[in-house]
């Protein structure tokens, strides 16, 4: 808890599912730290990457704007992509991020000035300084450099690696995460979103010996060339065998009449809806807590988080959870 008594809440993760849980936290009275991966190649970000050594804005870029107090303008602006010449394709978003990095010099400083100019409610913190580059090591034993190659691959990932070996998190992502009270996984692509910010050792280090109680969110539906017929166990599971301990005690699902939700785009692609594992919780004494309540599905099928709702629960079973903290 901090001087005020608010709840410390750290977010860890990235991609469209961080920012939906983002967006309906930031609505109730807790202290919010989201701790975004920056491995991102694809897209405007990795042409922004390839012309300027920095790391990828494109999932900080996202997160800003869902805990912007003027969310609705800031999303618009920030996905607004240019058509001339040299910037063609850009989302302005990702441009702003790149010049406050070049005036400041300091990617964790430039997110934290911008935040400001932005208004953002919480700190947006990228896992690293530097700029990583994602590494898969297949179960064939082949491997794959590059968050977007990887799940091209559509092999089945053994273990993830990230460049340079000896990269460090942030201080301000490691000085999070050593005052959280709540550390929050997800939801999002487990090994690209996720596992990125875990790997770093000096973050790594700290996820090992927190008091906090640490939570997986999992994924509605599983994810090609990434999470295919794994269970929200599974994903534990990976997590743990990444951070070198057990440290996630509580599952947030939602339950099994999802699958009767997922349409034939997703059947199409071989994708079910994820399975959580319950007799695998119970084994490793994690506690399961399993909504009806906290899915939607959009306009074209494609099945996302209820923000209002999925925040509602989270900020509820926090306040079940906060007095057993072992401070």
């Amino acid at each position: 808890m901090n001087r005020k008594g608010r709840m410390n809440v750290v977010l860890i993760g990235g991609g469209t599912g961080l920012s939906i849980l983002a967006r309906g936290l930031k609505n109730y009275p807790i202290d919010i730290s989201a701790v975004v991966t920056v491995a991102d190649d694809g897209g405007s970000t990795g042409k922004i990457r390839s012309e300027i050594d920095m790391p990828a804005p494109g999932d900080i870029r996202n997160v800003l704007a869902a805990l912007s107090e003027s969310e609705a303008l800031i999303k618009d602006l920030f996905t607004y992509r240019f058509n001339k010449e040299r910037i063609d394709g850009h989302s302005l978003g990702n441009l702003m991020i790149a010049a406050m990095y070049d005036m400041q010099g300091d990617f964790s400083v430039a997110i934290e000035k911008l935040s400001e100019i932005l208004n953002v409610k919480g700190k947006v913190i990228p896992s690293t300084n530097l700029s990583p580059q994602l590494v898969a090591e297949m179960s064939d034993g082949s491997m794959y450099i590059g968050e977007s190659y990887i799940p091209k691959a559509s092999k089945q990932i053994e273990r993830m690696y990230i460049l340079p070996s000896n990269i460090n998190g942030s201080n301000r992502a490691v000085e999070a995460i050593e005052n959280a009270d709540f550390i929050i996984y997800g939801p999002g692509s487990l090994y690209t979103s996720i596992m990125p910010n875990v790997l770093p050792k000096n973050i790594n280090n700290v996820l090992k010996n927190l008091n906090a109680h640490q939570i997986y969110i999992s994924n509605i539906v599983e994810q090609p060339g990434e999470t295919i017929s794994m269970s929200a166990a599974d994903a534990v599971e990976a997590i743990h065998k990444h951070i070198g301990k057990d440290v996630i005690k509580h599952v947030i699902a939602s339950d099994e009449n999802t699958k009767e939700l997922v349409t034939e785009r997703y059947k199409e692609e071989g994708v079910t809806a994820v399975k959580i594992g319950i007799n695998q919780l119970k084994e490793k004494n994690i506690n399961a807590y399993i909504y009806d309540n906290i899915v939607q599905k959009t306009e074209d099928g494609i099945l996302r988080h209820d923000s209002v709702q999925l925040s509602k629960n989270i900020y509820e079973l926090l306040l079940e959870l906060v007095d057993t903290i072992e401070y």
